[in-house]
């Protein structure tokens, strides 16, 4: 059966195609099927898995083609509905841990026939305001609800976006196509604006450790030039 990859579970609905005959030894109905095609959360599963692994054949998933993300990003695009609880979140943990960030958000449908493409086209719009970073990504919901993000165009515009891209769809326990191919994937939309934030105080440490270093290695270079100046000083001769 071509439409099926792998065997049919209990329980899962289906949509068989074939001819009703009759088993004379019991005179029981039966249906000799020529073709069975899951359908809602079986077809979803089935067209996920495999999805899956085509890209991953392709090496789209490998771990040495993520890019590194941004230490301290000054412009960070969201992809994600404009109406959304999810891009709210992102907005007050951004401006919260770092209000000095740039906030571009490109907003999209993340559900229904045609999302995925429009998910696209709002990344390649960012393009333009050359992002750091951009995260990609929804609240949580139904695998119908979060069937976008497994399509298989979206997973190449993320794996060829000329910028590190995270992934931030559903829950914790939720997984997309997105999620193996992004450079990054986060539990949450609210987990990838903190990962992508640091906050103030970091930013602090980070440079009053390059204050530190700066400092030693000045006093360092003048006492070197100290004790050059007083040996040259010892090899001068005094008119006599």
């Amino acid at each position: 059966l071509a439409e099926l990859d792998g065997a049919v579970d209990v329980g899962t609905e289906v949509i068989a195609q074939g001819g009703i005959t009759i088993y004379a030894p019991r005179g029981a109905y039966q249906l000799d099927c020529r073709s069975i095609q899951p359908i809602g959360a079986g077809s979803l599963a089935a067209a996920f898995e495999r999805t899956k692994k085509r890209l991953a054949a392709e090496g789209l998933f490998e771990p040495d083609r993520k890019r590194p993300l941004p230490l301290f990003p000054r412009r960070i695009g969201l992809v994600t509905s404009a109406t959304g609880a999810a891009v709210q979140d992102m907005i007050d943990t951004i401006g919260r841990r770092m209000p000095t960030v740039e906030i571009v958000i490109a907003p999209t449908r993340v559900q229904g026939n045609g999302a995925a493409n429009e998910i696209v086209a709002a990344m390649q719009a960012l393009i333009a305001v050359e992002p750091d970073v951009v995260i990609v990504g929804r609240g949580g919901g139904s695998p119908e609800d979060l069937a976008a993000f497994n399509d298989e165009s979206l997973a190449r515009s993320i794996a060829a976006f000329p910028v590190p891209v995270v992934s931030a769809v559903g829950h914790e326990i939720d997984f997309t196509i997105a999620d193996f191919v992004a450079d990054l994937r986060a539990a949450t939309p609210s987990a990838a604006a903190e990962l992508m934030s640091p906050d103030q105080a970091d930013y602090r440490d980070f440079f009053s450790a390059y204050q530190v270093q700066l400092q030693n290695a000045a006093q360092q270079k003048i006492g070197s030039y100290q004790q050059q100046l007083q040996w040259l000083v010892k090899q001068l001769k005094h008119p006599g």
